[in-house]
Parts: structure tokens; sequence; C-alpha cells
């Protein structure tokens, strides 16, 4: 039997699971899928109408689901104007610091204040390329081909993250205000020098695993010494040359700053600092992961449980992302105590997803967007499906500032200060409904005491860990 015969007949047995033989589109089956788009007369209508180049978004839109909407809600928390993270993924930080600048405001009696994200931008990045390279001797004896090693080298830091990102940066190195790292080109548009911090990443792990490749082949002859202290120099030289990008992209972060402002009496105020002293002086006292926990709303796994996703972190000595799974309801209460008593809260939702961001709009809701009703299929999937199938997942941080209620105190709308700039939305901000909240938002990062007593419980249990590749991060 031939080689070609013989890789036909494996995909074959493959492709039908041990018996089921797969179906190819034979003419037959292409005919009854031909007749049923012709023999439609409103397909054929609606082909007409998208042709006509109005675009799918603007076809299914209902203004009605929007008419009406007002912008006044009952429960409301201190704001402080809106932030742009421009062409970054840096959401979290921005919404994690956005949590923090109305203290600030307080504190030294200012109108406005807002953090330099390039300083804990230029720590986060060096910090992942760190981790990665010593997840990178960690597995150095797993073969190219193994899940971990893949998921490391397919995109070895990225901007993305969350809560416990920023709060491992801020606890380590501080933070400092806008004026003092201003932002660069480069910390605005991530994307071109992140491919170069990357592409020698990838270069540097490659050299460690060849490090510990040649010390098998050696077999322990002597000749090529500790396998484990020569990657550690590669990964030092590795690091050398990112340090060397960051700071020529990015500027190098002050160990000391001196800051001058005009406060609301007139008077010009200099304080002379260092970054982690600042930020020890404006976060509150509770202000730590003991305090602030993460809740989330995951339906394909069991509530009241901890989770915790392996290696997820910026820090070798920081925390992992680690989370609550709760329902909708007992997340909506928590939340709704934190707004009344005046404190706003990191979330992260899938943005993207029947969701009007245009400037003056800025409304979301499950019903805003009718795709299905405009090419007559059904695309009904509950909330658990669409995560298992990976069609919903979270995608983006902002603050939830207000909420408005019934007279049964029940939530109807809620608000997001987001970080896209005042042209956004309005003025920077997004109503959505409940409806929304139910289908579309994941996580809250929360202090503990506007939990309930069951959900207090559950935090006392030992997390379950989640590989890094988890269909839900």
């Amino acid at each position: 039997m031939s080689y070609m015969k013989k890789c036909a007949l494996f995909l074959i047995a493959v492709l039908t699971g041990g018996g089921l033989m797969a179906q190819q589109l034979g003419q037959k089956e292409l005919t009854e899928l031909k007749n049923s788009f012709n023999n439609d007369a409103y397909a054929k209508s609606i082909h007409n109408i998208i042709s006509a180049n109005r675009g799918i978004k603007n076809l299914s839109y209902d203004p009605a689901v929007v008419r009406g909407t007002d912008d006044f809600f009952k429960y409301t928390t201190n704001v402080s104007g809106i932030t742009d993270q421009k062409s970054s993924g840096r959401c979290w930080m921005f919404t994690s610091m956005n949590q923090l600048r109305p203290i600030v405001m307080q504190k030294y009696k200012i109108k406005s204040f807002d953090f330099s994200h390039n300083f804990n931008y230029f720590w986060d990045i060096l910090e992942k390329a760190n981790l990665f390279l010593e997840n990178v001797i960690a597995t150095a004896e797993k073969p190219f081909g193994d899940r971990a090693v893949d998921n490391l080298f397919q995109y070895p830091v990225g901007d993305g993250g969350v809560w416990n990102l920023f709060y491992n940066i801020g606890e380590k190195y501080g933070v400092v205000p806008a004026e003092v790292m201003p932002e660069t080109e480069h910390s605005n548009a991530t994307s071109q020098f992140l491919s170069i911090v990357n592409e020698r990443l990838r270069k540097g792990g490659y050299e460690i695993r060849k490090i510990y490749e040649d010390a098998k082949i050696v077999m322990h002859s002597g000749t090529m010494g500790d396998p484990y202290a020569n990657a550690q120099k590669v990964k030092m030289a590795t690091l050398k040359d990112i340090y060397r990008v960051l700071a020529i992209c990015l500027g190098e972060p002050p160990t000391e700053f001196t800051w001058k402002f005009r406060d609301t009496d007139g008077k010009i105020q200099t304080i002379k600092t260092t970054p982690k002293e600042f930020y020890k002086s404006i976060v509150p006292g509770n202000y730590n992961a003991e305090n602030y926990v993460m809740i989330m709303n995951d339906p394909t796994r069991e509530y009241y449980k901890i989770y915790e996703i392996d290696n997820y972190r910026n820090t070798i000595e920081g925390i992992n992302w680690k989370y609550l799974n709760l329902p909708n309801e007992d997340i909506k209460k928590a939340a709704i105590a934190s707004i009344k008593d005046g404190e706003p809260m990191y979330a992260s939702c899938d943005v993207g997803k029947q969701s009007n961001t245009a400037a003056g709009v800025g409304y979301m809701d499950p019903g805003i967007y009718n795709y299905g009703q405009l090419f007559g299929i059904n695309l009904d999937m509950d909330k658990k499906a669409r995560i298992l199938t990976r069609q919903s997942g979270s995608s983006h941080a902002m603050l939830i500032v207000a909420v408005d209620t019934d007279e049964n105190d029940k939530p109807i709308k809620w608000k997001f200060e987001n970080s896209w700039g005042a042209q956004s939305g309005k003025g920077g901000y997004l109503i959505f409904t409940d409806k929304w909240f139910d289908e579309y938002m994941f996580r809250i990062v929360i202090n503990r005491k506007y939990l309930d007593s069951k959900a207090l419980k559950s935090l006392n249990q030992k997390p379950v860990m989640l590989p890094a590749w988890d269909y839900m991060f």
C-alpha cells in the first residue's frame, strides 16, 4: 500500500470517529442548499438591501430600544473625568486607576488628576517578560507540541490583563502622576514595539530550551556546566534587551519625583516622594487582595466555588487571577451595596456584544441589534452556550459608577465609566440595561464587606486551578 493511500485512510478514520463516515458536500446537498435560498423571497429581498451597502449592523439596529432612554440614576458614585487608552489593551490598568483618581483629587484638593499609565505599563511588560522566561525554564524539559509550552510561545507578553496585575505592579513599584512620566507614541499605540519585544523573547526562550536540549545530549558529562545557571545568564541577557526597548519606546521610570500642582484654593503645592510612597499615601488602608475580591458569573461552572487561573499574573511573587463564581443576582446585590456606599467597581464584560458605543448614544441592551431577525435565522444561545462555544467572553474592563432601580429597589440600568475618550458613548460613559448585565457582564472586583454571608463563607475554600488556556480566559 502506498504512503499516500495510507495517509488518506488514516484521515478517513480520524474524520469518521471510528466508524461513522464523514459526509462530503455533493451535488445533491449543494442543490438543496441553493434551492433553500432561491425559493425564499425574504432572503432574496434582504440580499438586495444588504447589497446596497447599508451595512448589517445598521440594518439590524432597533432604535426603539434606545428611544426614551434617560441618563438619570438613583445611586451614583464620584467620577473624575474620562480617560483614553488610545490604541492599547490597557483597559484593566485605566479602570483600576480610575477607581483611585477621585481619592487623589479629594486628598490634594485638585479639580482634575490622572496617573501615569506609561509608568506602570513599563514595569508590567518588563515583569511579564521575566515571568515568561522563568516559565520557559520551568517547562524546558517538555517538548514543543506540549500545550503548556505552545501556549507560552504563542504570545509571550501582551498589554492585556485584569485587576490583580495592576495590584501586583502598584504594590511593587508604586504609581506616579501623569506629568511625571507622560504617555508616548508607543504607550498609546503598542502593537509595533510589542511585536519586537515578543520576537526577542521568543529568541531568548528558544536559546534557553536549547541549553537544556544540549545538556541531555551531553548526558551529564560535565562539559555543559549547570543548565539552570546558563539559562539564567540567557534570561538576563534577554531582559537587558527588553529593558532597552522599553526605555527607548516608553522612557525610563523615575525612582523619585517632584510633583507641583495648584489646589482649589489657588495655592501651588509641591510634593517630593517616591512612586511607592505615593502609592501607599493614596490607596485606602484596606486596599489589598484580602479585602478586594474578584467575583464572576460563569454559568459553565459551579457557583460558590473559587477558581484560580494558573500563572495568570505579571510578577513572579504577585497574586494570580482568582475569582469567586456567583449567580448574577448575588453579584448585583453586592454591586448595588457598593454603589450606595459611594464605591465604584472595576468590572469586565463582553463590550462588543449588543452595544452601540457611537458618540451621543452609549447604550447596551440584548435587543439593540436583531441580526437573526434581519437574516431570518435563529441565533438564540444562552450565556453558558455562548461561553463554551467561544461566542462570548470578557473583552474589556470599565468602572461601574451608577445604578438605577425601581420602586422595589431592583436594578433597571447601570452605568460604565469607559476609557475610550469623551468622543465615545455619552461623553465617554455607557449605559447598559439590567438584561445586558445578565448576558454580557462577567466579573467585578469588590470590597468583600458588600458580599453576603454565603459568599463570604465560600471565600475560605481552596481554589480550583484552571489552565491559562481555559475557554473562559
